[in-house]
């Protein structure tokens, strides 16, 4: 497999430090057990274990996440997973552990290729569940996860962009970047960055990955409200795009979670030095100002479609309040914005747990009234009317929901 403009890292390089520094031992791992066989929840454990067990019980195999019938590598496992990852790293539980790398081991061949991944389609959501590739080679230096994450990032090498250098959300979706794209992608590439390019290579990959953020902002924020658009077409050609702004007519609030996620997850693995930094955070406070002011008051909640809270169709969403509360309680605790952003983050949590979570006889927790999912153009031709995002499917754990509700309760449980 030869990967142009990209520099294949050994085994022995990586191990040896110089890439990043990873003292400890790769994890001793026996065989992982094929499936969860998780049958009670007790309700003394903390949410954030109690819904990553719940998900486990209902998908007994990660690849059966976002309820799957057959293995499929796809961005919402990878969201689940993170938590499963942190929860490990919390807890010790080896289930948890288990439970990733069954997933990667039933997805991944011992020469790196990907089940189900076609590298040629250039599309951005493939590329989140390889930051779970990453935890799993740092924790065990099994070189087909290496191989897995060097082929990830080598569709970013050829992934067509905009005029400016943004990346498309896909092929299929020529001249378009959505919010979600920006979650998709660029916490992989910030994470692979960090640990396995150095000098003007990663001056280079940095500066990129900031630039998304920039075009973002300039092309995407309402002036009004604060608030983003879903997506912009650069060409103006798709029937849903402004034909003088190329902006879709909605504020999802799914698609402003993704992107605040992607903001502080970014933030992780940015250097400290690095001068877009400081516009990050200063995105993020605007953005954060912006939410604020459409959170819903009696519950803490937020709208499927933000600004039109009050009208008919209109519902307090899951997966959006999920993953702001996920973003405002990791800021705050970062120090990216001020500490009054805990309580905001602490009201969103009650509307959840108030409103949103039911929990069966067995310990079972459900998270309900998630968005199934939405986007822009394709077939059947998807508009970006109001109408157009109040209709899609809503149904109960969905992992674009319960995925963020587990790093939202971690967050609030530190």
């Amino acid at each position: 497999m030869k990967f142009k403009k990209f520099k294949i890292l050994t085994i022995t390089a990586l191990a040896s430090g110089l890439f990043f520094s990873c003292a400890q031992k790769p994890l001793q791992t026996s065989a992982p057990s094929t499936k969860s066989e998780i049958k009670n929840i007790s309700a003394k454990l903390p949410w954030s274990e109690r819904m990553m067990q719940s998900e486990m019980k209902r998908f007994p195999q990660a690849w059966m996440l976002d309820f799957h019938k057959s293995p499929k590598w796809s961005y919402p496992n990878g969201l689940v997973l993170k938590g499963s990852e942190q929860l490990f790293k919390k807890t010790g539980k080896r289930e948890y552990y288990d439970y990733i790398k069954a997933y990667a081991d039933e997805l991944v061949n011992e020469d790196g290729s990907i089940k189900t991944y076609d590298i040629s389609k250039y599309n951005i959501d493939m590329l989140n569940s390889g930051n779970v590739l990453i935890y799993l080679f740092l924790s065990t230096k099994e070189e087909k996860y290496l191989k897995a994450v060097q082929l990830l990032r080598s569709q970013l090498d050829n992934h067509p962009r905009t005029s400016e250098g943004g990346f498309w959300h896909k092929k299929i979706y020529p001249n378009q970047m959505w919010l979600d794209g920006l979650y998709m992608g660029e916490p992989f590439y910030a994470n692979y960055t960090k640990l396995f390019s150095t000098g003007a290579e990663a001056d280079k990959a940095y500066n990129d990955i900031v630039n998304q953020f920039d075009i973002i902002q300039k092309y995407m924020v309402d002036a009004k409200t604060g608030l983003l658009y879903h997506g912009w077409d650069e060409s103006k050609e798709q029937q849903w795009a402004d034909k003088k702004t190329g902006l879709s007519p909605n504020f999802w609030g799914r698609a402003m979670g993704w992107y605040g996620m992607a903001i502080v997850d970014v933030l992780d693995f940015l250097p400290e030095n690095h001068p877009g930094r400081a516009r990050l955070i200063g995105y993020l406070k605007s953005y954060s100002e912006a939410l604020v002011k459409v959170q819903d008051k009696k519950t803490g909640l937020w709208y499927q479609v933000l600004d039109k809270g009050g009208q008919k169709g209109n519902y307090l969403e899951a997966s959006a309040s999920t993953m702001f509360v996920y973003t405002f309680a990791k800021a705050a605790r970062k120090g990216y914005l001020p500490d009054s952003y805990k309580t905001i983050a602490k009201k969103g949590y009650n509307g959840i747990l108030k409103n949103l979570i039911t929990v069966e006889k067995d310990g079972t927790v459900n998270l309900n009234q998630n968005c199934a999912v939405a986007g822009l153009g394709g077939t059947p031709y998807r508009s970006g009317t109001y109408d157009y995002y109040v209709n899609e499917e809503i149904r109960s754990n969905d992992p674009k929901g319960t995925g963020p509700f587990i790093l939202a309760s971690l967050e609030l449980e530190k």
